[in-house]
């Protein structure tokens, strides 16, 4: 008699070609006591994606590569792949980052122990030749993520997460509306919704792959800082706003003072970086304010 699936790993996958055979390679070398699989639920991509995953399916037996193109977007192809998951729990990994050896069995065994978990973060390994890592920090080095408005609930990359099927339907998988954030609003969601807590596996390692170039960065930064005004009028809710609306703007107001103070002491490229990448928050968190027509708030 075939044994239950315990643990599905979905690889969202858009014209990954160049990464993905890594993050492959790493899940191959894998070993674990428990049956697991690996879905790569492609979105659509045009370049040669599926041939590298399918390059695996003699080296991963339980490999399988989904369609999920009818829908762009990250959320979109992390839910189809858990639909077609046999795994009674799922984990999430990045088809541009690469997981650490014994990953598979630190992140499965901790399930064991907690519904839902988040691996630790490494971001040198993957960027050590990109002199933009050194403008970047690591936001999981040696715990779970926050952020400074309501619901103040830990979370984490979607990169590692890793959760029970059940949770996951319980609350309908990530917001396929987003398109920055999603695994942030999904870790508040299952926290809130399946009244769990999220669990920091430090023994379960991810190496993080960082965009390489610095138009790609401030795009990113820019992104990100929209969808945290997404997410703080989701959570925070209009009376919050309305009470400290006037004090929100100020602040935002002084720190574009502050910001801009700072361009004077500039002498290094990295220095320039971070100031762009600054000056990329501030310039999305305004976005964000006017097209949710919320103040500021993820500050």
């Amino acid at each position: 008699m075939q044994r239950e699936v315990r643990l599905s790993i979905v690889i969202p996958c858009y014209n990954a070609a160049a990464t993905l055979g890594e993050q492959l390679t790493a899940l191959a070398d894998q070993t674990w006591d428990r049956p697991w699989e690996v879905i790569v639920a492609d979105n659509g991509s045009r370049d040669d994606s599926r041939r590298v995953a399918a390059a695996f399916l003699n080296r991963l037996p339980h490999l399988r590569i989904i369609d999920a193109s009818a829908r762009r977007g990250g959320a979109f192809a992390r839910n189809e792949g858990a639909r077609h998951a046999r795994g009674t729990a799922l984990a999430f990994v990045d088809a541009d980052d690469v997981v650490a050896p014994s990953w598979v069995a630190a992140i499965g065994n901790a399930l064991d122990r907690h519904p839902f978990v988040a691996s630790r973060f490494d971001i040198e390994r993957l960027n050590r030749h990109s002199w933009l890592s050194r403008t970047r920090r690591n936001p999981q080095a040696d715990g779970l993520q926050r952020v400074n408005y309501p619901p103040y609930l830990p979370h984490a990359g979607g990169c590692g997460l890793a959760v029970e099927r059940s949770l996951h339907e319980l609350v309908g998988g990530f917001d396929e509306t987003l398109l920055r954030l999603m695994d942030t609003d999904y870790c508040f969601r299952i926290q809130l919704q399946g009244n769990v807590p999220l669990t920091f596996v430090p023994e379960a390692l991810v190496y993080v792959r960082y965009r390489d170039t610095l138009r790609g960065m401030l795009r990113q930064t820019r992104e990100r800082a929209i969808a945290n005004v997404a997410l703080a009028r989701r959570y925070s809710g209009e009376q919050l706003a309305q009470r400290r609306s006037f004090q929100l703007w100020l602040a935002y107001t002084r720190r574009w003072f502050r910001h801009l103070g700072r361009a004077i002491r500039i002498r290094q490229r990295e220095q320039l970086a971070e100031w762009l990448r600054v000056n990329a928050w501030l310039i999305g968190l305004l976005q964000g304010s006017l097209q949710y027509r919320y103040p500021p708030l993820a500050i």
